[in-house]
């Protein structure tokens, strides 16, 4: 995929812990244009990359059609694996150097109502999802939810844009705290429901509207980290059914980068267990599922897995690649 050499326009702090980095052409002229639930990956110093959802409040088209700037809403995670603590070092005309949008988030085209779930840094992307609805008269409610409202990004542009589509929840407010188990109640099963966020909010907004009677097609989710215990646990083998190779997974690495170093040619994008594209059936042994695809009735069956967070719970698990 084509790289994009861009500079740092602006970097200035959102809340304590979020910065919002708008990147401009390096060499000038625009930039591909993308639909909400887009990101682009970064490229790191040390190597490899970080995705990063494009930010847009505005709701004229051209702003995404044909963009000048990309903006992105960065938070500083205390256990940073660099990428990060690189981003929020960043400052005003430092080069980076990205891939174009990839978007396995986009909005349904189906004329349904969209409700919209946005936890945390999880703004980013949904903010987006509002900005496209709006330029498309769609009708959405968005519930946008944090620990406190000084640590919500974004507020004031997202209330202008929403104006009363627009439901605040803070953890320190009682009366507008998030109650999942009362908003899901209180929604269409045949909505459309777009969640971004941290994990546990994400699993619990799944698994209740799956209870409420939604079609898993329905229910469209983004995590924004990997799996705090990815790479913990003890190592186990995994045997490639077409072939016979065993290979050891160590506790500091996953299927996919084991599999890879051994030149196995793989299916994979997001690498936080949100997208499905590296869904692998399992013919033989008992996944330890750490995904936020799969329901618990799923889970429970145990045949397929998410082989880029997914690790195993017997010693050894035989898939079939």
């Amino acid at each position: 995929m084509p790289e994009l050499r861009l500079t740092v326009t602006r970097s200035a702090a959102a809340t304590p812990q979020i910065r919002t980095i708008t990147l401009a052409p390096a060499e000038g002229g625009a930039l591909p244009g993308y639909r909400a639930g887009a990101h682009i990956r970064v490229r790191l110093p040390e190597g490899g990359d970080r995705p990063y959802s494009l930010v847009n409040d505005d709701p004229s088209p051209q702003a995404t059609a044909n963009p000048s700037f990309y903006r992105l809403g960065v938070r500083l995670e205390e256990d940073s694996a660099g990428g990060s603590r690189f981003m929020h070092g960043l400052r005003a005309g430092d080069i980076v150097t990205a891939s174009e949008p990839e978007n396995q988030f986009a909005l349904t085209d189906e004329a349904t109502p969209i409700v919209l779930v946005a936890g945390g840094i999880g703004i980013t992307p949904i903010l987006s999802m509002a900005s496209e609805l709006k330029a498309a008269g769609r009708p959405f409610a968005f519930h946008y939810s944090g620990r406190s409202r000084s640590a919500l990004a974004f507020l004031e542009p997202l209330a202008d844009l929403c104006g009363d589509a627009l439901t605040v929840h803070c953890d320190d407010e009682a009366d507008t705290a998030l109650d999942i188990d009362s908003l899901v109640a209180a929604l269409d099963p045949g909505i459309h429901l777009y969640v971004c966020g941290p994990r546990g909010m994400i699993e619990a907004v799944r698994e209740r509207a799956h209870a409420r009677g939604f079609d898993k097609a329905h229910v469209h989710f983004e995590l924004f980290s990997k799996h705090d215990e990815q790479v913990e646990g003890g190592a186990f083998e995994v045997e490639i059914a077409s072939t016979g190779q065993v290979f050891t997974v160590p506790p500091d690495r996953s299927i996919i980068e084991v599999l890879e170093d051994a030149g196995i040619d793989l299916i994979y994008d997001c690498q936080r267990g949100d997208c499905g594209i590296c869904q692998t059936a399992v013919l033989e042994g008992v996944p330890d599922h750490r995904d936020v695809i799969l329901t618990d009735e799923e889970r429970a069956a145990n045949d397929v897995m998410q082989i880029c967070v997914s690790r195993a719970k017997s010693d050894k698990l035989v898939l079939d690649l």
